[in-house]
This record gives structure tokens, C-alpha cells and sequence, in this order.
């Protein structure tokens, strides 16, 4: 089976080389870019299953770039900033990004994060292969009045209509849909979906169920599927 191919774009080489070392040591292949423009000329003509982003560098920034990449694309974006700011990493989740991890990293916790991210999306998503709706198999959907959701193709529809939802968002979705009625802490879903270590000024999760109730509902201020139990988590009704 052919390892997932990794593209690393960052504007200094010396960050892109380590990364590569370490992704290589693994076993991973790589691309690379200095920059966002070389990001999205890679990709027109590339497939790549993740893509390692830096925000800050010239021409094209991470922010844009990803804003650019997910019009079409749903692979796993993880963010590189030198910023600790949690609004910096605020604006990274809300462009579309799936992880953020703050420079200087250890490469070994990077790496830890992108086995993660892959073992997701390829479960998840199946590659994103498109199934006739009539051939769904009951078991493989969950249908929550107009929402429905399809474990096997990662597809969600509302009236219909497909949504488009990270492998990130998709994820915290599903661990809500298939366990409605329980209420889920912010660490409970953070285990769930990440499965590593909590730290609890880790507003992660919150944007990320913020970029879902944007897509999924009518109205994000008064959300029918994902219910807020105020002081103890999140929940979807029975």
C-alpha cells in the first residue's frame, strides 16, 4: 500500500527540510512550497492526502491559502504559526484548517498530530467515493429529521442539498449523532475526535462546533441539531 503523500509549505527551507526529514523517517512522501501560490499550483496538478500550512509567509499566507484549497478540497490542513495568540488560532480553525500548532514545535508531536489527522480522514471519508443514494445501507447513515449523515462516503445532506464539512467537523458530528441524548463535554468530544491529551484553555473544539452549526443550521443562534447544555457541553437530541 503507497504511504500518504504530505505537502509541507512553509517559507523558510529550513523548516520545510526538517519537517521532511522527520515525515520521510516514517516512511511518508513529500511535496513542498515556499509559499501559498506554489501551494495551489502543486495542487491542481498533485494529489495529496495532508498539507502541513504556515501562515505567515509572502506572496500568498496560509489563512488565504486555505481559504482557496477548501473551495475544492477536503484533505487535512494542519496550521504552522510562530503566533500563541488564541485569536490567531481562532482564525486558523474558521478558514477551514483541521489542527494548529504553535512554533517552535516538537517535530515528534507534529508527526503524532498528522497520524491522527490521516487515520480520520481516511476512515471517514473513504477516499471520497460517491455512492448512488439509492444503494444506502441503513446501517451506514443517520438521518436526524432533514439532516442526514453518511458514515461510508463522509457525505452530509440538509434537504437534499450536500453540505461540505471538514474531516475535523465531520468527526464531531458524528460523535454527536451517534450518541444522541448524551451530553459531551468540550474534553469529552476533544478526546473523541482528537484522542490526545486536554488542556483546558484549548478553545478548539468550540470554534470547530461553531463552523458546524454554520453549515448544518438554519439559524447558528438558535440551533436545532447541536444543542449547547450550558456549564456542561454539548448535546443532539433524541
Amino acid at each position: 500500500m503507497d504511504k500518504e503523500r504530505i505537502l509541507i509549505v512553509d517559507d523558510e527551507k529550513e523548516i520545510r527540510d526538517l519537517i521532511e526529514i522527520y515525515l520521510k523517517s516514517e516512511g511518508y512522501k513529500t511535496i513542498k512550497a515556499g509559499n501559498g501560490e506554489e501551494a495551489l499550483d502543486i495542487l491542481k496538478t498533485e494529489e495529496v492526502d495532508l498539507i502541513i500550512l504556515d501562515i505567515m509567509m509572502p506572496k500568498l499566507n496560509g489563512i488565504e491559502a486555505c481559504l482557496k484549497i477548501r473551495e475544492e478540497r477536503e484533505m487535512p490542513i494542519i496550521m504552522l504559526s510562530a503566533k500563541s495568540e488564541d485569536l490567531d488560532k481562532i482564525l486558523g480553525l474558521n478558514t477551514g484548517a483541521d489542527d494548529y500548532l504553535t512554533k517552535p514545535f516538537n517535530p515528534l508531536e507534529l508527526i503524532a498530530r498528522i497520524k491522527s489527522q490521516l487515520r480520520r480522514y481516511k476512515r471517514f471519508n473513504a477516499k471520497n467515493k460517491i455512492i448512488d443514494n439509492g444503494s444506502k445501507e441503513a446501517k451506514n447513515i443517520i438521518e436526524i429529521d432533514d439532516l442526514g449523515i453518511n458514515l461510508e462516503t463522509h457525505e452530509v445532506w440538509k434537504d437534499e442539498v450536500l453540505i461540505k464539512l471538514t474531516p475535523t467537523e465531520f468527526d464531531i458530528l458524528v460523535v454527536l449523532a451517534q450518541n444522541r441524548g448524551k451530553v459531551f463535554s468540550i474534553e469529552n468530544i476533544y478526546n473523541s475526535v482528537w484522542k490526545q491529551e486536554f488542556m483546558k484553555s484549548d478553545n478548539t473544539v468550540m470554534v470547530h462546533i461553531r463552523k458546524v452549526r454554520e453549515k448544518i443550521e438554519d439559524d447558528p443562534r438558535k440551533p436545532k441539531f447541536i444543542k449547547t447544555v450550558w456549564g456542561v457541553g454539548y448535546k443532539i437530541e433524541k
